[in-house]
């Protein structure tokens, strides 16, 4: 069953007929000390995933899962793509690409299991069945075209900490350019590429030599995110359907998956004006390598004194869970970038005030 738009939320011109496709996992690369902020720490990591699809699809995790924050303490970007779909009202299907942690939000699973250290010879050994699976799942997710709820756009984003360096793993395999964005506010790249520098001695290859050969690249320095996203990008194009990669550099990444696996028409990548303003993530120069159009939304978050929209403003978790994608429906929808930033601290100061609630009586939300 598709799942329903929030409560109370109205569908808008021009995003009725769309679906947000959250492909969420885990990998062991994100326990690597420097290269994420998608949670307070490596253990809480391994929730955010599953906490993050519960955000977006019920409006608060499951009682026995941590609201996701940084280090800092700014909270996941699934809270930005929440308040959308409350103030639009869009579909949303997630789907299990190797969870580690299981989730209480409706999924379809592609026979995923969590991702290895991409430090190792082979960290996503299932990347050619979990692509063929998850090609193979994206035409029930669009329904026929004749069924009720039918979509004629898929939103393809993901949530998976780490995966940036992964997606810097797989673009150096494939020989395109080695640029990625980051959840920090200091985009530790030349750590990511020691990090990748390791893995490719590892499985024993040289930047390029997974060219041509993208389900190679996922198995020997990706993670099972990118191989789920990507095969479910190619089987919705098979299906007809449009297709917007809703998300930063990692989206770019499964763009050149697509790429190389044949796919040879134009793709737009929506993401935020705090990845296409990152000049460590170079995400135009990424975008013209793979033909992408870029729309990049800036949600005007510097104007707002809340502090979780301070700490989005100064680049902490600049994309993710389908945040650039969600604004850009709201943009696309006529709402305002200020009924947005009220229903991000609404989320927000709910969210942190119910965590602080039940840690008050013991519990770990």
């Amino acid at each position: 069953m598709r799942p329903r738009p929030p409560r109370g939320a109205r569908r808008r011109c021009g995003v009725s007929d769309v679906t947000l496709v959250v492909v969420a996992g885990t990998t062991e690369t994100a326990a690597i000390d420097g290269i994420s902020a998608a949670g307070a720490d490596p253990e809480l990591r391994t929730h955010t995933p599953s906490a993050d699809l519960e955000i977006v699809a019920d409006g608060r995790p499951a009682p026995d899962s941590p609201v996701p924050v940084s280090p800092s303490g700014c909270p996941t970007p699934a809270v930005i793509t929440r308040a959308v779909r409350e103030r639009v009202g869009f579909d949303v299907v997630g789907v299990d690409a190797g969870l580690a942690v299981p989730t209480d939000a409706p999924v379809r699973g592609v026979g995923a299991s969590p991702g290895g250290d991409v430090r190792d010879p082979e960290p996503v050994p299932d990347a050619a069945a979990v692509f063929e699976n998850a090609r193979e799942t994206a035409p029930e997710i669009v329904a026929d075209e004749d069924g009720p709820g039918a979509s004629d756009e898929l939103l393809v984003a993901e949530t998976i900490p780490g995966g940036t360096t992964t997606a810097l793993g797989v673009l150096t395999a494939l020989g395109e350019r080695p640029v990625v964005s980051s959840s920090l506010a200091a985009n530790p790249l030349e750590r990511k590429r020691a990090v990748v520098e390791e893995g490719l001695a590892a499985s024993g290859l040289a930047p390029g030599d997974a060219a041509g050969d993208p389900l190679d690249a996922v198995r020997l320095m990706g993670d099972p995110v990118l191989a789920a996203a990507a095969g479910l990008v190619v089987g919705a194009l098979d299906a007809g359907r449009d297709v917007t990669l809703a998300g930063g550099t990692q989206l770019a990444a499964v763009a050149a998956l697509a790429r190389h696996a044949g796919v040879d028409r134009r793709l737009p990548l929506a993401t935020t004006a705090f990845v296409a303003d990152d000049p460590t993530a170079d995400v135009a120069e990424l975008a013209g390598d793979l033909d992408l159009s870029v729309t990049a939304t800036d949600p005007e978050f510097g104007s707002s004194d809340h502090p979780a929209m301070a700490a989005y403003a100064r680049g902490e978790a600049k994309e993710g869970v389908g945040m650039g994608g969600a604004l850009a429906l709201a943009d696309r929808a006529d709402v305002s970038t200020a009924a947005v930033r009220d229903r991000v601290a609404a989320i927000t100061d709910r969210l942190l005030a119910e965590r602080e609630a039940a840690d008050a009586v013991g519990g770990t939300r």
